[in-house]
């Protein structure tokens, strides 16, 4: 289906302080406002490109024109052999690219003038680049600079323990070809840091770095996830949706860190407080943890710390003699007796000590060898009952974490959901949380430091030996030890909010791609005990046939059993949709009851239970106001629950996310993050779906990649002024959809053909299509005539992008195959004939594409018309009758649906009113369906499943299951 931005809609970002963890917040500092109003002091000059031959230039002194261009040939050598940048660049028809290496000769150096990027000089570490990425930008194109490389041949070999070859674009093969990848290549960033954002991005994210380099150009040039996961492949080496988001995040977290480590440095600067040491370690900061511990004495506002309050009483002197020259140095005689911190020895030493540690706690070799000792050590994350909550608390809250009264875990083996519950209990004040380091680690990190990294050049006597021990120990104690334990536990709590978000996004996914039940009339139901049950029954098509109420739990059940017949009948409608809510079990119960004495014949009723999580929610909301004006907000539920069902992706898109019910933890993570994912992945699913434009709702429209709220509008405005679309082109005629939007969106709208036809040849517009001849599209592409914009194009209802037609057409005469034939099984034959014949890479290598291009146009072409991603997907599961939960016995084998996955394992509805769990060491990768593509070890929304029951608790009414198989 789908294979983290062009930033989307809603760009993934860092969590805000108002989102960190309570033991995160007492150090975290805000710098949104001075960001905001920051300009460095002076930005550095941008070098103009040089003229081309037909403009004029002004002429500074009067040098000859080969001397001049002698000159910027050599600055352009030098330049190569210190740049270093993503080997990415633009092509005519605004695909990414890669560029193939060039040799090292004056012919292609003069060539190359024009399109090298101009690489500022290096300047003072105090002056910094805000508008770095301004030189790497040519006519809104990305300009690149490789490497000097020898030209290879290009040779077909296997490569094994290599990571797969780059696709590097070439003129005569504008679709790319695989060659090595280039190593070494650099980003230039907005705000420089001492290290390389690529290299960290790889780190982050296990992908490979020349992976990353690609696509921070792509999400430099706002490409959108669906259309980089589908259409950009071998750039970025085949990565899946949801890693393309964690690189997004990962990405976004490390420019965070960068521009407040700038701001904070030009902050520091402007009140004088900057030194050489401060800044290299402000620069060599990765993490927010790291960049609060390093900028913490130094805030606005703060007293300072101890070892600053010992330099202002000139002790920074002593402390440095004693590492340097010892031998000379005297304590004595920094003695003031009317000073404090000064007035007596012990002071002194005090003093020194608190400037010796905080040189040792800031260094950066330092604080690498205790990371990488403890990352050998047995770390644990323990949390008890605080004494507060065991007096003050309310049982109910304090009950729920019995699991993590007396808890003790490694930290390497510690599950998410234990994480994301232990700091649940802490900010309610109910657990107390610490984390524990051997002391064993602050044995052997002590002597490293009095016998290794810090050993004085000059030997010490015993009272200065004394003092410097105790400098070291303070320094892990006071130190390094909360730091460690900060960044730990900082660690742990990304890591699993990341994947608490990232299972939302999964069971999302899962959820919005469930199989459509088309072609027939649906009862949804909305049940409750007071107020009635609401019913709604729609058409084949979504339309509201009719809306009504029904007392089914208050001793009229017989005679609004009556009602409920006539109206199935009347509307031939034999299937029903009973909400999960309140009074579900009986609603449920009542009519499996009538099903099962044939009450509805001669219709075969049958029956299935929806989430109707949200569904409130929706009803009364602009959009459904707007959609059903006249409908109480009541009926409007029963409405969405039937359609649920009916088109699940179209209905569920009109509610938010983290209203549907099928996450963990939802409520503790960042919410930024958990927004911005879930709206990428609705924008995934709908886009991979793709919509007909003809007839998709504007609520649909806005989801698809590259469109957004007014340019969805703007489409429906288009289509209710000039009628439906007849093909793709006519899009660029819609306002605000310029060559980048249509870009993006693209191969993700369809175009229903026989509803094209029909509207044609009413209204006598030629049903020739537009690509009549192979390899029409390769020429130059000249503006539209309004005749031609009228054609219909049957390339349009695939998934093959408008900038590959020229290749499907290609491919088509290749084959031997018409436009018109697309879908059909001669088709099909006629691609097996040529595959079998060539080969997919020998058939690429005839088109000048890569494999990656020429499977999307063989599945575009092939797929049957009208094919739809999500017949691969479950279906609802239908009933007829009822098991209840005393009928449980362990040892039953029933079949269910998942309703929601979790780390810990799996919710299963198994018809009983209360969902069972299928703990996560029960699902193996045997147990799992070998057919269906799985993008992880575990089940999603929807899937069906055949389940045995372990246990049944019916005081607590739990039910423990284990998976037999997936169906």
């Amino acid at each position: 289906m789908s294979s983290l931005p062009r930033r989307v809609k809603s760009v993934a970002k860092a969590p805000t302080s108002e989102e960190l963890p309570s033991f995160l917040n007492s150090t975290s500092e805000s710098e949104e406002e001075e960001e905001e109003e920051w300009e460095p002091k002076s930005k550095m000059a941008r070098k103009p490109h040089l003229p081309k031959k037909t403009e004029a230039k002004t002429k500074k002194a009067a040098a000859p024109r080969s001397t001049v261009a002698r000159k910027m040939v050599k600055k352009v050598a030098i330049k190569e052999e210190m740049d270093v940048s993503l080997p990415i660049a633009p092509a005519e028809d605004s695909k990414m690219q890669l560029l193939k290496p060039k040799e090292e000769n004056a012919d292609t150096k003069s060539k190359s003038l024009n399109r090298m990027p101009q690489v500022p000089k290096k300047t003072e570490i105090n002056s910094f680049q805000e508008n770095n990425q301004n030189s790497l930008v040519s006519n809104e194109k990305p300009s690149t600079s490789v490497s000097v490389v020898k030209q290879e041949k290009c040779e077909e070999e296997f490569a094994f323990d290599e990571p797969p070859s780059k696709k590097m674009k070439l003129n005569a093969c504008p679709e790319g070809k695989p060659v090595k990848n280039l190593g070494g290549n650099k980003i230039k960033e907005e705000f420089e840091m001492n290290w390389d954002i690529v290299q960290a991005l790889s780190e982050i994210t296990n992908v490979e770095p020349w992976v990353c380099a690609n696509l921070l150009r792509l999400f430099e040039e706002e490409n959108t996830i669906p259309f980089i996961a589908r259409y950009r492949k071998e750039l970025i080496n085949n990565l899946e949706a949801d890693a393309l988001r964690e690189v997004q995040h990962a990405l976004e977290e490390l420019r965070t860190v960068a521009r407040k480590t700038h701001t904070m440095i030009q902050k520091l600067k402007k009140e004088g407080k900057l030194s050489s040491s401060l800044l290299k370690g402000l620069l060599n900061c990765r993490t927010l943890e790291e960049l609060d511990h390093v900028s913490a004495p130094y805030k606005t506002g703060s007293k300072g710390t101890k070892a600053q309050r010992a330099k202002q009483l000139g002790l920074e002197p002593a402390a440095l003699s004693l590492l340097q020259n010892p031998v000379e140095l005297n304590l004595f005689s920094y003695i003031r007796p009317n000073t404090k911190g000064l007035a007596n020895i012990q002071e002194v030493e005090a003093g020194v000590q608190h400037i010796l540690a905080d040189i040792f706690a800031k260094d950066k070799d330092t604080l690498d060898f205790i990371r990488k000792l403890c990352q050998k050590r047995y770390i644990s994350i323990q949390s008890t009952l605080a004494k507060v909550s065991s007096k003050n608390g309310n049982e109910k809250d304090i009950d729920k974490f019995q699991l993590y009264h007396e808890f003790s875990c490694n930290i390497k083996n510690i599950q998410h959901h234990q994480i994301l519950a232990i700091n649940r209990g802490e900010n309610l004040k109910i657990l107390t949380v610490k984390v524990n380091i051997p002391d064993g680690v602050k044995n052997e990190f002590c002597w490293w430091c009095v016998n290794e990294r810090w050993k004085p050049k000059q030997f010490l006597k015993p009272e200065f030996m004394r003092l410097f021990r105790s400098s070291v120990e303070d320094a892990y104690k006071r130190l390094i030890y909360p730091l460690l334990c900060r960044e730990f536990r900082s660690k742990l709590t990304s890591d699993a909010e990341k994947e608490s978000v990232m299972m939302f996004g999964r069971n999302l996914r899962q959820l919005l791609l469930t199989s459509p039940v088309r072609g027939r009339a649906l009862m949804g139901v909305d049940p409750g005990y007071k107020h009635g049950c609401k019913l709604a029954i729609i058409s084949p098509t979504s339309q509201i046939l009719h809306t009504d109420v029904v007392y089914l739990h208050s001793g009229q059940g017989f005679r609004e059993a009556e009602k409920i017949k006539r109206l199935l009948l009347q509307y031939n409608c034999s299937t029903v949709v009973i909400g999960n809510g309140t009074a579900c079990r009986e609603t449920e119960a009542y009519f499996a009851d009538l099903i099962m004495k044939k009450y509805f014949a001669p219709l075969d009723v049958v029956y299935c239970i929806a989430n109707e999580a949200g569904a409130s929610i929706y009803s009364v909301s602009p959009e459904a106001s707007k959609e059903m004006p006249d409908l109480d907000p009541n009926l409007r539920s029963a409405v969405s629950i039937a359609r649920r069902v009916q088109d699940p992706l179209a209905e569920l898109v009109k509610i938010e996310p983290k209203h549907l019910g099928v996450g963990m933890y939802q409520h503790d993570v960042s919410q930024t993050l958990l927004k911005a994912t879930l709206d990428s992945v609705v924008e995934e699913c709908v886009s991979f779906v793709g919509v007909d434009i003809n007839i998709c709702s504007e609520i649909l429209l806005r989801h698809i990649a590259g469109l957004n709220t007014n340019r969805a509008k703007n489409i429906i405005e288009w289509r209710e002024k000039n009628g439906p679309f007849i093909n793709r082109e006519q899009l660029k005629e819609v306002k605000g959809l310029g060559p980048k939007t249509f870009q993006q969106c693209a191969g993700f709208i369809r175009f229903n053909q026989e509803y094209i036809k029909t509207f044609c040849s009413k209204n006598d517009i030629g049903s020739r299509a537009l690509l009549t001849k192979a390899g029409a599209l390769g020429k130059k592409k000249s503006k539209l005539t309004s005749c031609a914009s009228q054609q219909p194009n049957p390339l349009d209802q695939t998934c093959i992008h408008p900038e590959s037609y020229s290749i499907a057409m290609r491919f088509l005469s290749l084959i031997g195959g018409n436009a018109n034939d697309i879908g059909k099984s001669d088709m099909q034959q006629k691609v097996n004939v040529i595959i079998q014949k060539e080969g997919m890479e020998g058939t690429a290598k005839k088109l000048n594409t890569t494999v990656h291009t020429l499977q999307l146009i063989i599945d575009g072409l092939t797929q049957p018309e009208g094919y739809d991603i999500r017949t691969d997907f479950d279906k609802p599961d239908f009933k007829r009758s009822i098991v209840c939960f005393e009928d449980l016995s362990a040892g039953a084998v029933l079949t269910g649906k998942v309703e929601n996955a979790t780390p810990f394992g799996v919710f299963v509805d198994i018809g009983v009113g209360k969902a069972g769990l299928i703990p996560a060491r029960n699902i193996t990768e045997a147990k799992l369906s070998k057919v269906k593509k799985r993008r992880s070890l575990g089940l999603g929304p929807g899937e069906r499943v055949e389940v045995k029951v372990l246990n049944v608790d019916i005081p607590r009414l739990r039910i423990t299951l284990d998976l037999i198989r997936v169906l």
